[in-house]
């Protein structure tokens, strides 16, 4: 079992080959990259896949849809989160691919404390920024084979074996 640490949670993954937080702070780690890139929290290895996985504590009544005179806008908060999540995966795409270590389908995770509805307008709208599969006859590969944000909850029932343990 692999095991990363992130924002007071310990994350186990069951045959995992590798697994390590990739926003490392810590000038003295071997995983710390020291570039003005954004980064996703916790990256991790299977033999057929990359995980990269951000975590978000964050209020969720920060970031519900504004309702007032009938408008489906978000909160700028709302928008600020999608752009900020975008750009985590890119940064975090890039610096992989320039250490040519994207040899394998990404599958990007946004965990959050977030209700299934704007857990699924989240995953829908990153879905529209980041490219999933090939949307162009030209890309050999994609950019990413899926994306989605899933609350706590919603993590121990759908990946039972990778745990998470509050620290």
């Amino acid at each position: 079992m692999t095991k990363a640490t992130c924002d007071g949670y310990e994350f186990n993954f069951t045959d995992a080959l590798n697994a390590f937080t990739f926003d490392d702070d810590n000038k003295v780690s071997q995983n710390f990259h020291g570039l003005p890139m954004k980064r996703v929290d916790i990256l991790v290895e299977y033999p057929d896949k990359y995980l990269f996985i951000e975590v978000k504590e964050l209020n969720p009544s920060r970031y519900s849809a504004a309702t007032g005179g009938g408008s489906n806008r978000k909160h700028t908060n709302y928008t600020e989160l999608v752009c900020e999540l975008k750009y985590k995966y890119r940064d975090s795409f890039l610096f992989r691919y320039a250490e040519q270590l994207v040899s394998k389908e990404i599958h990007y995770i946004c965990l959050t404390k977030f209700d299934e509805a704007l857990n699924n307008s989240l995953a829908m709208d990153l879905q529209s920024q980041i490219p999933v599969g090939k949307p162009s006859q030209r890309w050999q590969i994609p950019l990413v084979k899926s994306c989605m944000a899933i609350s706590f909850n919603t993590w121990a029932s759908q990946f039972p074996k990778w745990t998470i343990t509050k620290i």
